[in-house]
């Protein structure tokens, strides 16, 4: 009989603040991540203090950001008020603390749970915080949120203001590195959504005259652009519109109080039904949704008091009222543009027809693609069911809360032996396995009509679930896992091809991403390394005593299921996508795809350089 277990007083325990957000640092931050996708902890940590500083800039006080990242040691200064000096301690170190509960002295703020900076202590190896006002200042330290050390409060010349500085703890964010690329967007987005405001990042400064038309600027060549961007404000409410040439799916920037809620909520469904009511209104005809929204590209911000966000990372609005005695979210948006839209179509006809034209092609394509569609949706059908194309992950199968879809993966592999090494070592919780047979087809130039008759394309489209809008993406990290040779730079340019030309949102939003996978396996009798470059190699070889073994991998199929687990595990190392808005999506297709080819062959050796010089090492 199995002995009972004990159930007591003693089995009782109560952490503090700092050891909760060290054991479930997810449920303050979301996912660890390694800072190769956009929002990925290190960012949120940033994100925490830098909303502090917007809120003293929105009260008024402080119209410069101050931002150092060197070496992953992060600080950030700005000129408000300060932190009341007798406070410092207790605002980043006691839970349920700070100045945004009362509602007098921030009205329409970011954080009003009074976690964010107790969260990055928490979670930094080194925490520090000054505070300036009155003509004082005074700072503490923190490490792993332990207090280290607290000077006495002393007389200062220096501006007014507050500077956090903190390094990421590399026990929690192993391996982690900031990319530029992805703070400079959240920078971007902060300086969009206040005007007046300047943010230095490494001496470099950023700020924007025009809002959210700066933002779709930045986001979209001007050559597609289908009309001039149509920027409307009012006293809670800030919109930019326009429609894609040669976009086929939805794409909206959606903001609540400076927050980029990059998963929606209340705000954008009612911004989305809003556009509807009003091109329908304004043109007097039933034209079908999916017709007049199908290319737009928008931004929408709103500010509403004490918003209510479903989760602490603030990526998707719940809140369905404005507060303060106004509208309800989706009232208040309804009428803003069918009052202001309307009167811009009016007095701007060319918009107008513009417009129009794209729904009545979108209309004439819906028509011409239904029934190949229809046909196209009962094959994926019958394909998930029949075969083993997709091996779906929990979060996608019931089993696991939906709030865990942002640290869902899906690994776009070629062969059976690869997929099969991966579907056997993945993390069947949040990482899933499309498997490609053979080489895809060169989609450059074509229509959307043959996403739906080749079934390679049917189906991944139908795996990723985006037919109709990104907003449905299943997975949020999409990983081509690709063998590092000639065919397989081939095969990711067909990939990388497909997406660029049906699907570049994707790209756009930080969704796509390519797999590192180790060149070499160098070991003894007592250590294995895995490595990913000659000089990583050279490195181990150095370190092991004695005769070392080295492997060179030919092939994701070599690599046994036993050691895949740590290459797609926490030591997992993706190279993210990213688009550069000086070259159109047209001149990226046409360099790699189109006639020019010893220009990509070009390409496609230079980038293999490290497989091609090993190729011949006698191992």
């Amino acid at each position: 009989m199995a002995k009972e277990i004990q159930y007591t007083e003693d089995n009782i325990r109560s952490l503090d603040w700092k050891e909760h957000i060290r054991m479930r640092p997810g449920m303050y931050i979301g996912k660890i991540g390694d800072g190769s996708s956009q929002d990925d902890g290190i960012y949120i940590l940033l994100k925490e203090v830098l909303d502090n500083c917007i809120d003293e800039f929105v009260m008024g006080a402080g119209k410069t950001i101050e931002i150092v990242i060197k070496d992953n040691r992060v600080s950030v200064r700005d000129y408000g008020r300060g932190i009341p000096l007798g406070k410092v301690v207790d605002v980043v170190s006691k839970m349920n603390t700070g100045g945004k509960y009362d509602s007098r002295a921030f009205k329409k703020s970011v954080g009003l749970n009074g976690v964010g900076t107790k969260a990055v202590n928490a979670l930094s190896s080194t925490f520090r915080v000054e505070s300036v006002r009155d003509n004082q200042m005074t700072s503490a330290e923190f490490e792993f949120g332990n207090l280290t050390s607290q000077d006495p409060i002393v007389e200062s010349s220096r501006r007014r203001g507050t500077k956090v500085l903190f390094i990421p703890d590399k026990t929690i964010f192993k391996h982690y590195k900031y990319r530029l690329e992805y703070v400079e967007r959240m920078i971007k987005n902060y300086v969009y959504l206040n005007p007046g405001l300047t943010i230095d990042l490494n001496g470099v400064k950023f700020f924007s005259n025009n809002g959210l038309k700066d933002l779709l600027k930045d986001h979209t060549n001007a050559t597609d652009l289908l009309y001039p961007i149509i920027h409307l404000r009012g006293e809670d409410i800030e919109v930019a519109i326009s429609h894609s040439r040669s976009q086929y799916s939805e794409e909206y920037h959606s903001f609540v109080n400076g927050q980029n809620t990059t998963q929606g909520g209340t705000h954008q469904a009612a911004f989305r039904e809003s556009f509807v009511k009003t091109i329908r209104e304004h043109f007097g005809k039933n034209f079908d949704a999916s017709d007049i929204r199908k290319s737009i590209i928008s931004a929408i911000s709103i500010k509403v008091m004490e918003p209510v966000f479903e989760s602490q990372t603030k990526t998707k609005l719940g809140s369905t009222e404005m507060g303060g005695g106004m509208p309800s979210v989706r009232a208040y948006i309804n009428d803003f543009l069918s009052t202001q839209l309307d009167n811009y179509l009016h007095k701007n006809t060319e918009a107008a027809d513009a417009i129009r034209s794209k729904i009545l092609q979108a209309e004439k394509e819906r028509r011409e693609l239904s029934g190949i569609r229809k046909l196209a949706r009962e094959r994926a059908k019958k394909a998930s069911l029949h075969n083993k194309k997709l091996r779906d992950c929990r979060v996608h199968l019931g089993d696991l809360k939906k709030d865990r879809r942002l640290e869902s993966t899906i690994f776009i592999t070629e062969g059976d032996s690869a997929s099969g090494s991966i579907t056997k070592s993945r993390d069947v919780n949040t990482q899933a396995v499309f498997s490609l047979r053979g080489k895809p087809l060169n989609t450059y130039g074509m229509t959307k009509k043959i996403v739906y008759e080749n079934e390679e394309f049917n189906l991944l489209q139908a795996a990723l679930n985006i037919e109709d809008s990104i907003e449905n993406l299943r997975y949020n990290n999409i990983v081509i896992a690709t063998d590092a040779d000639v065919d397989g730079m081939h095969i990711r340019l067909l990939l990388i091809t497909f997406f660029l030309q049906f699907f570049p949102e994707l790209i756009k939003e930080g969704h796509l991403y390519i797999l590192q996978t180790p060149l070499f396996r160098v070991r003894d009798k007592k250590q294995t390394f895995y490595c990913y470059s000659d000089k990583e190699k050279v490195n181990a070889m150095n370190q092991l005593s004695g005769k070392a073994e080295i492997t060179r991998f030919k092939g994701l199929g070599e690599i046994s299921p036993d050691e895949f687990k740590f290459f797609i595990g926490e030591d997992i190392r993706l190279d993210p996508l990213m688009l550069d808005k000086s070259t159109t999506t047209e001149d990226l297709l046409q360099f790699y795809m189109g006639k020019n080819t010893q220009d990509r062959q070009n390409f496609i050796i230079e980038n293999l350089k490290v497989v091609l010089d090993t190729a011949d090492e006698t191992l």
